[in-house]
C-alpha cells in the first residue's frame, strides 16, 4: 500500500488509480506500463484468465469484478460487483452499468457524505466519461485485443483531498477527482 493510501500518508499527493476493463486473457505490456506507479488497479471485468489478476497484483493492489464472459471455474471467486473507498471517495463497481442501476438507486444520493463518487463499468469497449448528478460514471473502455475498430485504453483516476481550510466544492464535497484516458498502442 502506499503512503498515500496508508494513514497519516502525505494527504497532498493525489491517489492514482488505473482503471481498465475488458482485457480478454490478455495483458499487455504496454498497458502494464501505464499502470506502473498507480497505487490501486480497478478492473472492470470481462479479465479473461486469473494470470491477469495475477499480473496486476503484481503492480498494485487490484479490486476486480467479473464480467460477462468470465465463465471460468477461477473466476467463481471474483464478486460481480464491488464497492471501494480511497481517499474518502466511494467508487461502485460492475461490468455492466445497466446492472448497477438498482444498486445505485438505493445508495444515499451525491450530496451525502457516504454517497458513491464513483461509478465504474466496462462491457461496452467504448470510453465513457460522464457526470451525472454529481456522480462520476468511468468506462475506460477496453485494455484487450483491440476490437470495433477501438483503440486500447487505460483510465487513471487521480482523487486529490483538499488541504484543510481550503473551500469545499457545491454541496461539500471536499475530494477533487479527476480522470484521464491512455490510448495504448502497440503490444
Amino acid at each position: 500500500m502506499s503512503a498515500a493510501l496508508a494513514e497519516g500518508g502525505d494527504r497532498r499527493r493525489p491517489i492514482v488509480i488505473g482503471v481498465l476493463s475488458d482485457t480478454h486473457g490478455h495483458l499487455y505490456p504496454k498497458v502494464k506500463e501505464t499502470l506502473e506507479g498507480v497505487d490501486h488497479i480497478i478492473h472492470a471485468g470481462d479479465v479473461g484468465s486469473a494470470h491477469v489478476l495475477t499480473e496486476l497484483k503484481a503492480i498494485a493492489p487490484v479490486t476486480a469484478v467479473r464480467g460477462n464472459c468470465d465463465l471460468e471455474a477461477w473466476a467463481q471467486n471474483v464478486p460481480t460487483e464491488a464497492e471501494l473507498e480511497v481517499g474518502g471517495v466511494r467508487i461502485l463497481v460492475g461490468h455492466i452499468a445497466g446492472r448497477l442501476r438498482d444498486r445505485r438507486a438505493r445508495v444515499p444520493g451525491a450530496l451525502h457524505p457516504s454517497a458513491v463518487r464513483a461509478v465504474v463499468t466496462g462491457h461496452t469497449h467504448r470510453v465513457e466519461i460522464e457526470e451525472r448528478d454529481g456522480v462520476l460514471h468511468l468506462n475506460p473502455g477496453s485494455a484487450g485485443p483491440q476490437r470495433f475498430g477501438r483503440p486500447r485504453t487505460v483510465a487513471r483516476l487521480s482523487i486529490t483531498p483538499r488541504p484543510e481550510g481550503q473551500k469545499h466544492d457545491q454541496g461539500g464535497v471536499s475530494t477533487r477527482v479527476e480522470v484521464e484516458i491512455a490510448i495504448v498502442s502497440g503490444d
